[in-house]
């Protein structure tokens, strides 16, 4: 697999000659529109399960062997007829992992089914969102069977999540009723239980957000009893957390003050880590997961929590903003990857790359002169993550959220990892 990003002229049959691969498989593999012209700085992937690299002065084939760990024979086989000193390398083998995702059914309540199927061959689990908490501990039910059922005929293990959402906003008050009092928590730990036993969960993934440093303590310690409850049950029951993305164990905000890395990580079986939403709806426009800032969260986490229960995020969206950006603005609309493209497309764009954050964006005009700013992933930013994901060694990744077309996160994900499945 390579990636191409496309240059000012070039077609899609210039690519596909370029690459010595059918026309239709790559119009097929990155959903291009059937018109010759593709948009300029569009990232394309190329079905070639390697990549050419220029030999160095000095060096020989042995020397790439080596440098890309690729046998000697089957280097010089791949190369008898390279041409412009230009050597084919086959990719290294693939890393197994753990991919999870979000199902938020407030998106996807009548189309969950059907992107289940699509994807399914790339997910571990899946965490059905969410099981809002009532103050007196009960939950409020969701529409989740199909989902289920789905996730059960692709072996994609389902996961509870349980959230303080109240009235559509994360509630510190809420959070503090539940944590503070005994027989409110004792309620809410008997009310998970029921919905294992109802609807065939083996894991609750707890998403209390904007806990504020008074519920710090009170937050692990109710994990501790959770977990030692479901433990009693069956020892093959599971805790995660899903944590805001802090850099220090003492950084200050009321998303951040509550959730203790180390203590949380002491716990719970796995842990997600919300590494996007530096570019929100309501902010000033940027890359929604900016590399850069995901290795600042990335670099903390490592040390405060074990490697193996790590999940990293990774986010399925962008934002389209208007400009010139100021506070108070219209709230950015979300879009995905199939949306940006088609915004490039209609409006000429072209598509540039911020090398900081690894991800694309692109500015243009609408039909009311008005100026916008769309920050998104791409093939190229998708494939900069997964890399790092490799490189730290951790359990796995998961996106935020289901209801997104960005079908290259899939591509890529079967391109790189063999994918574990727990059923």
């Amino acid at each position: 697999m390579k990636i191409h990003v496309v240059k000012v002229k070039e077609t899609v049959y210039s690519i596909a000659q370029k690459y010595n691969v059918p026309i239709s498989r790559l119009i097929e593999m990155n959903n291009l529109p059937r018109s010759i012209k593709v948009t300029e700085g569009r990232s394309i992937i190329v079905p070639i399960y390697g990549e050419f690299v220029k030999l160095e002065n000095g060096k020989n084939l042995k020397d790439l062997s080596l440098k890309y760990d690729v046998d000697e024979k089957v280097m010089t086989k791949l190369n008898r007829d390279h041409r412009n000193g230009l050597f084919f390398v086959l990719h290294r083998c693939k890393t197994s992992l753990v991919v999870s995702a979000y199902n938020n059914l407030y998106l996807t309540s009548t189309t969950a089914p059907a992107i289940i199927d699509a994807i399914g061959d790339e997910l571990t689990s899946l965490a059905m969102f969410s099981y809002e908490v009532n103050r007196d501990g009960s939950l409020k039910d969701l529409n989740d069977l199909s989902s289920i059922e789905a996730a059960n005929s692709k072996k994609v293990r389902s996961i509870m999540a349980i959230t303080n959402l109240e009235d559509g906003q994360f509630s510190t008050e809420l959070a503090t009723t539940i944590l503070s009092s005994e027989p409110v928590r004792n309620k809410l730990i008997e009310s998970i239980i029921e919905k294992f036993r109802e609807k065939g969960y083996t894991q609750v993934d707890v998403d209390f957000e904007y806990l504020g440093a008074e519920n710090k303590e009170r937050y692990v310690e109710f994990l501790k009893i959770l977990k030692a409850r479901l433990m009693a049950i069956d020892p093959n029951y599971k805790v995660s957390v899903a944590l805001p993305p802090k850099t220090s164990s003492d950084q200050k905000g009321i998303l951040y003050e509550g959730h203790d890395y180390d203590g949380i990580g002491k716990v719970v079986d796995n842990v997600y880590l919300m590494t996007y939403e530096w570019g929100y709806s309501k902010g000033d426009p940027q890359a929604v997961s900016p590399l850069n800032k995901v290795k600042e969260v990335m670099d903390y986490a490592i040390t405060a929590i074990p490697k193996n229960k790590i999940l990293m995020g990774i986010p399925l969206y962008g934002y389209d903003w208007t400009l010139p950006y100021k506070p108070g603005n219209p709230a950015a609309k979300t879009i995905d990857e199939v949306k940006a493209y088609e915004l490039a497309e209609k409006y000429n764009a072209v598509i540039e790359y911020d090398e900081v954050s690894q991800a694309p964006y692109f500015n243009y005009f609408d039909e009311n002169k008005v100026e916008h700013v769309v920050w998104f992933d791409d093939s190229r930013s998708y494939q900069a993550k997964f890399n790092y994901v490799k490189s730290l060694g951790i359990l796995g990744l998961y996106n935020w959220v289901l209801g997104f077309d960005s079908p290259n996160n899939w591509r890529l994900i079967k391109e790189n990892f063999i994918v574990k499945k727990e059923l």
